[in-house]
């Protein structure tokens, strides 16, 4: 079981988010406690992948065509680290 925290930042943007993107978000958060990012890898639809240049090291997921869920899995832990919920924009905002 792998355990999920949400930056505060993501938390602020998911409760603006439209309904059905937090519905997405919570299947999402669900494969992601069971079954970490080798789950998430396996369904096509979230189209997981590792981020480059300023995100390198981070993880998205879409949850549609225009929203991703960018997260970092801690090292030798079991937790995911949710950065951002966002429409599909990867500036960083540090």
């Amino acid at each position: 079981m792998w355990t999920i925290q949400i930056s505060k930042s993501a938390d602020k943007c998911l409760k603006k988010a439209p309904l059905e993107i937090r519905n997405v978000f919570d299947a999402w958060k669900n494969i992601a406690q069971f079954s970490g990012p080798s789950g998430l890898k396996k369904i096509n639809g979230y189209r997981d992948h590792a981020l480059n240049g300023e995100w390198a090291g981070a993880r998205s997921s879409s949850l549609n065509s225009q929203w991703r869920v960018i997260y970092y899995v801690a090292e030798k832990e079991i937790k995911i680290f949710v950065l951002e919920i966002t429409p599909h924009d990867y500036r960083r905002k540090l």
